[in-house]
């Protein structure tokens, strides 16, 4: 199987067009809405395929058809000064990632659970490219540089000057830093610059970035069901989570159900146990709740079969 991985990756790659550079980003962004967007069956059965079989062209497909959700993603981190093109295909390779690690068993799209591994990828990119935010970074440094632009919109603080003390105080409470981190990083990022969507992506001067944002609204039809489907799901979750104790609910709900996920070691110290012990339990609830989920929708013949 490892070697089928490896040929549906490098088939993925080859199918995948060429982003030459930011030059070339105005025609990558026209080819990829060439690909079709994939049904839930479609989905489901090129899934199914990829995963018993190691169908090359399955992951192909797969990886294609969710190309407009990568450029959709990368676009909103082009606040950070880097290439779009660059963090497009950052995205690319999480999204690969994430075809490879999907079970369509579980109930889920392909698209809700890529997402994360599209963002991990363009994330930790950003991370590595910005001289002055490195990896060794804190969590809750790594909070603050990809949280800080979106609370000072909502504060209406100015993008290209310094924070007013009372603006410090909140952001450094919500997010749980340092006063003198926020004012630090804030600098920082103010030295990294921003990039405009009423720049052109032409040298006539025709066409800007805003012309080329990625459209993946749904029919009116797709959005009752998906509407209707997510909220199965949610009972779904809601009934299994029945099936853990306490401590098991806790745990996996602060990892893996919340917006910011807490660390282990926050975790080893709610608990007074190891970082060790603290992921066993997560894994082990995780595994009871997917166990359940099953089952659940087994009875109730949720799921395919």
């Amino acid at each position: 199987m490892k070697g089928s991985v490896q040929v549906s990756e490098q088939k993925s790659r080859a199918l995948v067009p060429a982003l030459g550079g930011e030059a070339g980003l105005n025609r990558y962004l026209s080819e990829i809405r060439k690909f079709p967007i994939l049904a839930p069956e479609q989905e489901y059965m090129l899934a199914k395929r990829y995963q018993e079989h190691g169908d090359s062209e399955a992951a192909a497909q797969l990886v294609t058809s969710h190309l407009r959700l990568v450029a959709k993603i990368a676009m909103g981190y082009r606040g950070y000064g880097l290439p779009v093109s660059e963090l497009i295909s950052e995205g690319n390779i999480g999204l690969m990632q994430g075809v490879k690690k999907f079970e369509p068993d579980r109930g889920f799209r392909l698209a809700t659970y890529a997402m994360w591994w599209i963002k991990a990828s363009i994330q930790e990119y950003i991370l590595r490219s910005w001289s002055l935010v490195k990896m060794g970074t804190t969590a809750a440094q790594k909070k603050l540089f990809f949280n800080l632009r979106r609370m000072k919109k909502n504060l209406e603080a100015f993008e290209d000057s310094d924070l007013h003390p009372d603006d410090v105080h909140k952001i450094a409470t919500d997010l749980g830093v340092p006063e003198q981190e926020v004012v630090n990083m804030n600098r920082r990022m103010m030295m990294g610059g921003d990039a405009s969507l009423n720049v052109s992506v032409r040298e006539d001067g025709e066409g800007s970035w805003q012309d080329w944002l990625v459209d993946d609204k749904p029919l009116q039809d797709e959005m009752v069901a998906d509407a209707e489907e997510t909220h199965m799901r949610h009972e779904l979750l809601v009934e299994a989570m029945d099936s853990l104790n306490e401590r098991e609910r806790h745990i996996l709900t602060d990892r893996r159900l919340v917006e910011e996920p807490k660390t282990l070691e926050e975790l080893s110290q709610v608990y007074n146990v190891s970082r060790e012990r603290v992921r066993q339990i997560e894994v082990r609830a995780f595994e009871k709740l997917q166990k359940a989920i099953r089952t659940i929708a087994g009875d109730r013949r949720l799921m395919p079969a």
